[in-house]
């Protein structure tokens, strides 16, 4: 078996998707974050509680308000087939944390996005795929 080591070459659909809801997320902009999204769609920010629908979108809008958190992510694999497409994703955030402090996560996401009309959404929203870290 050999290892590919070329960039991931997404769809340009995707890339713009990407690129808006990391532009909103810094710009902790609730509500064009949560537009990245299906009505549907699930979010496992703490393993064991998955969020959907209001509940999903409450937790964003608090996130981003309380954590003002700001994200860098790289695409490392993608998978496309027909409307839907698996993603793994490198990322790494700063967050204020509890104390006041700035404090820097990274972790491996692993996304779902369906498309939806002419535009791509996450369907799943798990950004703990492996033990992520944090450190201070």
């Amino acid at each position: 078996m050999t290892e590919n080591t070329a960039p991931v070459e997404l769809p340009s659909e995707i890339e713009e998707h990407l690129d808006h809801y990391v532009a909103a997320f810094n710009a902790g902009d609730a509500d064009a974050v949560n537009s990245c999204y299906t009505e549907d769609a699930v979010g496992v920010w703490e393993i064991g509680n998955p969020l959907n629908g209001e509940a999903r979108r409450a937790f964003l809008k608090e996130f981003l308000a309380e954590r003002k958190p700001t994200i860098d992510a790289d695409v490392r694999e993608a998978y496309v087939a027909g409307d839907t497409t698996f993603l793994v994703v490198d990322w790494t955030m700063q967050i204020t944390g509890e104390d006041g402090g700035r404090e820097h996560l990274r972790g491996v996401g692993l996304d779902v996005l369906r498309r939806v009309g002419d535009q791509w959404l996450y369907a799943v929203d798990l950004p703990f795929g492996e033990e992520h870290t944090s450190t201070r």
